[in-house]
């Protein structure tokens, strides 16, 4: 504040009030009167040097302002109209993973790679937290993360074209970004890496035709597009290790392999057991993950099993019940014969080979229950074929026609064709899907861990499988609008950075709350400019205590400066 002196030359008077200088988001230079004093010539009854007593009152209040001893102070006028165009509102939230994206020193890596680049590394950084903060916040397309771009205390002084081709940049060192990250990771929370948990999921496009990437293939939700493969690494601690992205058709099984041979040569990690569900136990990842020294815990189907096998799930010879008859399991040791290929003079040749593991099978009144409910809309729809066969054919029979008896369709339309045996429910089929209802088989390379260690360790696995939801859900990645391989690329890094972000911030809050809750309320820590420099805050919850208290932000306050909010996003940004 200073002591503002104008010459009012009508009245040949000089007035004196008292002035607040500020700078606004963009660093434009202007001021505001708060308290008018009056004329000199008039004070001067009152003051011997009315110039020199209202500079003194004037320093007091800046003493006291930046004392935090005087309250700020706000005038309003009521007849102030807005401006098209105008919004006040920021997000002050960001600050959380603007703390957590330092302290992994992603702004670092980013700025070491691009220095000697013609495209400022000060930019591609600023455009990597646009898009990242955006993710976790305020999902959308690129076009419109931009445009929404001023939501942030943050310099964005780049164009949409330049954010295109940041991607373009980014792309080919991602490998290098996600094993940069995982060293801060393993430093800073030191995960127990002796299991580490993968799982595939794809992600779908709103294109019609395949490319050379995109690919239409068995998509998890069911949808007709093209589609890509995405296989994920996670620690002990829940946290991301690393992605890949495959083409559409790729098998889920055939992703293990090169997974595993990025985490072998990028990262630190010695001897592990991979920890995956039945979709990866194939015979060709066993006898690789043995080869080279890992171990493995994962499911098998016991509904697709041997007549040998499935004897032994349902021999009753051997199980421990808990006490209310809710839950059993029994354990085994034995050489299992699997089937795999290998290459001979450069051609696949079948083989087989003998694995000594420990089997262990499970039994669970509520899974039994959940998949007799689950199969029951099959069973349903496969009676509303029975009396309605104009109704159906191949593709909207789906999950049904296996429980009919007599059914044909035919081969080029795909219609049902009439039978000569009268169509009905195969009773018998359905009968025996139900006596394995509630049965988990779970084979591993551990031979000295128990039964239950083995339990607890693939159960585990959900936590890959919430985390795909979270990319789905919260973070919205797809459908994806990208089109060259590059920018779907960089899209992808994009998204998982802000999995990072989320994932060790729920970490940090000792996983109190879900990411879906977090997210929430860092979303709501707005704020909206009310005069000058100063801004209100209008929303504070239980999660932004917790998160405040971690990282040392005091989100409780109601009212606070420009010059405050920028100071603290700059401690967010020392790592």
């Amino acid at each position: 504040m200073y002591l503002q002196r104008i010459f009012d030359k009508r009245r040949n008077k000089t007035y004196l009030s008292v002035a607040r200088g500020y700078r606004d988001e963009n660093g434009k230079s202007k001021h505001k009167t708060l308290q008018y004093f009056g004329a000199v010539e008039d004070l001067k009854s009152q003051f011997d040097d009315p110039i020199a007593h209202f500079k003194e009152v004037v320093q007091q209040m800046n003493n006291e302002e930046k004392n935090n001893n005087a309250p700020l102070t706000v005038t309003i006028d009521k007849n102030e109209e807005l401006e098209i165009g105008t919004d006040n509102i920021k997000n002050f939230g960001y600050s959380a993973l603007s703390k957590i994206y330092h302290e992994l020193e992603i702004d670092k890596f980013l700025i070491r790679k691009f220095k000697a680049r013609n495209f400022s590394e000060y930019k591609i950084n600023n455009i990597m937290k646009l898009l990242v903060f955006s993710r976790c916040l305020y999902p959308d397309s690129k076009k419109s993360t931009y445009e929404n771009k001023d939501i942030f205390f943050e310099n964005t002084d780049f164009s949409l074209k330049e954010v295109y081709n940041a991607l373009t940049y980014i792309e080919p060192f991602k490998e290098a970004l996600q094993s940069y990250i995982y060293d801060h990771i393993q430093e800073q929370y030191k995960p127990n890496n002796e299991c580490i948990f993968y799982d595939v999921t794809n992600y779908y496009f709103e294109i019609d035709d395949n490319d050379d990437f995109r690919k239409k293939g068995v998509c998890k939700e069911h949808r007709p597009n093209p589609i890509i493969q995405m296989g994920l690494f996670m620690d002990s601690l829940g946290l991301p290790m690393c992605y890949g992205l495959f083409p559409g058709n790729t098998n889920d099984c055939l992703t293990l392999k090169p997974m595993v041979q990025k985490l072998q040569k990028n990262y630190s990690i010695g001897k592990v057991i991979v920890v995956a569900d039945k979709g990866l136990n194939t015979g060709k990842n066993i006898v690789y993950q043995k080869a080279i020294g890992n171990g493995y815990v994962m499911s098998l189907s016991v509904r697709g099993a041997n007549k040998e096998l499935k004897d032994y799930v349902l021999n009753e010879e051997g199980y421990v019940y808990n006490k209310e008859k809710t839950y059993k399991k029994k354990y085994r040791r034995y050489p299992r014969e699997i089937e795999y290929t290998k290459t001979v003079n450069g051609k696949e040749v079948k083989t087989k080979t003998t694995v000594d593991e420990k089997q262990v099978v499970f039994w669970s009144a509520d899974y039994a229950k959940r998949a007799k409910a689950e199969r029951q809309p099959a069973i349903d729809k496969a009676k509303d074929l029975i009396g309605n066969i104009r109704k159906y054919n191949k593709k909207n029979c789906y999950g049904a026609s296996k429980y009919v008896k007599h059914l044909v369709f035919d081969k080029n339309t795909g219609e049902i064709i009439e039978a000569k045996s009268q169509l009905s429910l195969d009773e018998d089929k359905i009968a025996e899907e139900e006596k394995l209802d509630g049965y988990y088989m779970i084979v591993s390379s551990e031979m000295e861990k128990t039964d239950d260690e083995i339990i607890d360790i693939y159960r585990g696995l959900w936590r890959i499988e919430e985390t795909f939801k979270v990319t789905k859900s919260e973070l919205e990645d797809r459908p994806i609008y990208m089109s060259t391989k590059e920018h779907i690329e960089a899209h992808f890094l994009t998204c998982y950075l802000a999995l990072v972000l989320c994932r060790v911030l729920q970490h940090k809050l000792d996983k109190k709350y879900s990411v879906e809750k977090i997210l929430e309320s860092l979303e709501k820590c707005n704020c909206y400019n009310i005069e000058e420099n100063i801004y209100r805050f209008n929303y504070y919850d239980e999660v932004l205590a917790n998160i405040g208290s971690i990282i040392n932000i005091k989100y409780s306050l109601k009212n606070r400066t420009l010059q405050d909010i920028k100071k603290i996003l700059g401690m967010t940004k020392k790592s």
